[in-house]
């Protein structure tokens, strides 16, 4: 009788482990589906039925819903349950980080990996790849190094995906010669070590040291997959180089591959990136004819085209085949389109897909910000400005505060400037370039303080360029300061050798003050180094 009921109670057991199994596994599906299409809702309702049946803190769920909250920009959330799962569990470290560097969250992912530092947790194979990625966007060579000396010690280095990672890392960094010798280095060489050093030489522009690379493996029996080629034809593409595409392309076709989506993609992004509308719009097409799909990818990398020549028609037939495609809510394709319809003058329409778009990125933000400095709606911009930084999901990037200058230059706004240029630096860690100090010259130029933009160009960090001294030349024209109007003048004359335009404004200003003498020694210089003024253009769309 005993031995029977011990029976029955372990079949009951069984039963239930089964059942529970079972459960765990559709639970586990679940909220893996909703992490990688965006779910957000679904997911919070299952999460509440894991706490209501108590499984929500278990690791394995907790892991899940972490790395779910992450992908869905939900910071705070993952950090909470994070916060929950014991100490002694590695696995919410790798989990955590892993999510915020899949994310782009590279500064929470190194603050995360810091504060594991600090408990004493040491750094594994899973966690590595995510901390070297980090590494690599923030430039953190340093961090990088001490980060290979742990994996050297700890014998990751046979470890394909740690690897990988440190070779895109030292890429990142500008170091493709460190990124080659561990390449070299690795006694078991395969496909994924070769496109992160090939996707690395690409991204520092020796895209033909890629290309050898390549013909070397292959002399030693590795084979290139697609994924290799496309990223040579991103960077031939980028370069403008037609002659090696085509020699890249018909190594791909000997190798038995066909270019696909991604390959399509690159090369139109390609030819917009340099201007090259007109052959985008073709290749679009040809792509079309050929049976290719278009991607998201794909709309909004065709669609500044149409921004660029103001084709506000094509840009609407382009909209309508992604609506078609069911492609139109992707927040990248959204952003392209928002940009497409400011500057075809569309605004509009513009504010119409900004406001009906639920998910936004920076580049969304950034695009509707853009679309109201540039057609003169200042105080609207920088309201929304102030609306992305209380949002917690987008972070501003060197482009959003290029935005904001904008509009505060249009608008005359020169005491606010001082508080967006020290909020870029010390709050969002964004390092001012060329574009933001010919905002900051523009600005002041116009609001008359010539001198005090003169020494903001005078401090910069880096070489002004020729839109910086541009600017301030056209704030003294402006305002009739003759002697900044010579310096500028002087320092484009160095920059543009070959242009007039400089030379012709200063000469205007010469004549406006009656300086006949120095109008004099302008047209001879002119004349003497035999200088052309690039003719203006202007052009209309005829329905």
């Amino acid at each position: 009788m005993v031995i029977g009921t011990k029976a029955i109670r372990l079949s009951t057991n069984f039963i239930a482990y089964r059942s529970y199994c079972s459960t765990s596994d559709i639970y586990t599906r679940l909220l893996e589906s909703y992490t990688q299409n965006g779910v957000l809702q679904s997911g919070k309702a299952l999460h509440a039925h894991l706490i209501i049946n108590g499984l929500a803190k278990r690791t394995h769920f907790a892991s899940k819903l972490i790395a779910l909250y992450a992908e869905c920009k939900q910071l705070s959330h993952a950090r909470k349950l994070f916060d929950k799962i014991p100490n002694s569990d590695i696995r919410r470290w790798i989990v955590l980080i892993g999510a915020y560097a899949r994310r782009g969250f590279y500064e929470e992912a190194m603050s995360v990996f810091s504060e594991m530092q600090r408990k004493g947790k040491k750094p594994n194979k899973f966690v590595l790849p995510s901390v070297l990625k980090a590494c690599g966007r923030f430039n953190d060579f340093r961090t990088g190094e001490i980060l290979h000396c742990v994996i050297l010690k700890n014998e990751f280095e046979l470890d394909s995906y740690v690897v990988s990672a440190l070779i895109d890392m030292y890429s990142k960094c500008g170091k493709v010669e460190m990124a080659k010798r561990v390449f070299y280095g690795t006694v078991d060489k395969d496909l994924v070590a070769l496109n992160a050093l090939v996707s690395g030489c690409v991204q520092q522009g020796i895209v033909k040291e890629a290309v050898d690379l390549v013909v070397e493996m292959k002399v030693h029996g590795m084979k290139p997959n697609v994924v290799t080629y496309n990223t040579l034809i991103a960077g031939f593409s980028q370069t403008n180089d037609r002659a090696t595409l085509c020699d890249v392309i018909e190594l791909m076709h000997d190798d038995g591959l066909e270019l696909d989506v991604v390959s399509w993609t690159s090369i139109v992004s390609g030819l917009v990136q340099n201007f090259r509308n007109e052959e985008a719009f073709d290749t679009f097409k040809r792509m079309l004819d050929v049976g290719i799909c278009p991607s998201a990818a794909t709309i909004s990398s065709i669609l500044p085209a149409c921004a660029t020549v103001a084709d506000l028609m094509r840009g609407k037939e382009i909209h309508g085949y992604a609506v078609a495609m069911g492609i139109e809510k992707d927040v990248y394709v959204k952003s392209a389109l928002i940009d497409m319809y400011a500057k075809c003058g569309f605004l509009s329409e513009a504010k119409h897909l900004f406001y009906k778009t639920c998910e936004r990125n920076t580049v969304t933000w950034n695009s509707m910000i853009f679309g109201y400095a540039n057609h003169g709606y200042c105080s609207e911009a920088i309201e929304l400005f102030n609306q992305m930084l209380r949002e917690e999901k987008t972070k501003p990037d060197h482009l959003t505060f290029i935005a904001a200058l904008t509009a505060c230059s249009h608008a005359g706004l020169v005491q606010y400037r001082e508080s967006l240029f020290k909020l870029m630096q010390e709050k969002y860690a964004i390092k001012p370039r060329l574009e933001h100090f010919a905002c900051m010259v523009d600005l002041l130029g116009k609001a008359g303080k010539l001198d005090e933009a003169y020494d903001l160009i005078q401090n910069m960090s880096i070489e002004p360029d020729l839109f910086v001294w541009g600017a301030l030349l056209g704030a003294c024209s402006q305002h009739g300061n003759m002697d900044l109007a010579a310096v500028a003048a002087e320092k484009l004359a160095k920059l543009e050798p070959e242009s007039a335009g400089s030379s012709v404004l200063l000469s205007s200003l010469y004549a406006d003050a009656s300086k006949w003498v120095n109008v004099a020694k302008v047209k001879r210089v002119i004349k003497k180094k035999k200088l052309k003024k690039v003719p203006g253009c202007s052009w209309v769309e005829v329905a």
